[in-house]
């Protein structure tokens, strides 16, 4: 058996073994928030999902030593428990305020104080999140805001899948935001028409087949399953690739009666970063589907850290990622 085959094999088991559960539940959402306009934008997200899903929304956020004094621009340890009050209470009261416009929606939230996530980790595994949603400005670098390093350490160790918003969400793919409760208000709704799912074919390749297929079922809208080739020297000499990645692209797909369209394979060449934000952006593309490799697996047969970073920085969609 070849490697390509072995590979294809292994996604097909791993398929298999997908088709007794549901890839994404959403049954209790996190919404980490700094309160910043990046974690407003956010919010409507959080909101529709546990709106359409029935959901719980656990609302949190976490005071962090070196945010407070970012704040105040440095004190000294006597004065640091009367700033930690303030902003406690301060952060209680936004927090009310978020509570103030989830009218009918099942809701808890956190203040915490101390390391950002693993204060976030411990509410995960207390309340069993199955979904997190968070918001980034797509900073990197020295450059890089508080919530663009607790956005990228929940992408690199959250076990469930995360939906981030980005700065450059458009379009229809943008939810207005929720307002205050009111009778004359409509909550934002969640829906999606076109859905485009990233592979590079590693072990959770299935799954996020899987769940592109089942968004699809769910919002009745198009579904387009891709993979990048980003060294194709030798293409030319290996004329039969192009069409093995193609069947394996095919066979990752599962059957279902109740997809209102066939699912669409493509294969790219090139940056996939750039390939990945192209189709989204041709298809008009509601959301973006990317596999995570847990932290500490080696990056070479995953969607490496600089892809998933800039496709969320860039794309003019929510990108939701899978970790296998």
């Amino acid at each position: 058996m070849t490697l390509s085959e072995a590979k294809v094999e292994e996604a097909k088991d791993a398929l298999a073994n997908q088709k007794t559960r549901a890839p994404i539940s959403a049954k209790n959402v996190l919404f980490a928030t700094d309160f910043s306009p990046t974690s407003e934008a956010a919010f409507p997200y959080a909101a529709a999902i546990c709106r359409r899903f029935g959901s719980t929304l656990h609302a949190a956020h976490v005071l962090s030593d070196a945010s407070l004094l970012m704040m105040t621009g440095g004190v000294d340890y006597v004065s640091m428990g009367t700033i930690y009050d303030d902003a406690h209470a301060d952060a209680k009261e936004k927090l009310e305020q978020v509570s103030a416009r989830l009218e009918g929606v099942p809701h808890h939230t956190y203040v915490r104080h101390g390391p950002v996530w693993k204060n976030l980790a411990a509410i995960i595994e207390e309340n069993q999140i199955d979904l997190i949603v968070v918001g980034t400005h797509g900073r990197t670098g020295l450059g890089k805001l508080l919530l663009g390093s607790v956005a990228e350490d929940i992408l690199r160790h959250a076990p469930c899948p995360v939906l981030t918003v980005g700065p450059k969400v458009s379009g229809r793919a943008k939810l207005p935001p929720v307002q205050t409760t009111g009778r004359d208000l409509a909550p934002p709704e969640l829906d999606i028409h076109q859905i485009v799912a990233a592979t590079n074919f590693v072990h959770n390749a299935a799954i996020i087949a899987q769940a592109a297929v089942s968004l699809a079922e769910e919002f009745r809208a198009r579904a387009t399953l891709m993979h990048v080739i980003e060294d194709y020297t030798h293409v030319g000499s290996r004329p039969g690739r192009m069409e093995d990645d193609i069947r394996r692209l095919q066979e990752l797909v599962p059957k279902s009666e109740r997809l209102p369209y066939p699912v669409e394979t493509t294969l790219e060449f090139g940056s996939a970063r750039e390939r990945i934000l192209k189709i989204a952006s041709q298809r008009e593309a509601d959301l973006v589907l990317l596999g995570a490799r847990s932290a500490g697996e080696a990056s070479s047969t995953h969607l490496p850290w600089s892809t998933a970073h800039h496709v969320v920085a860039h794309a003019h969609c929510p990108v939701l990622t899978i970790r296998g």
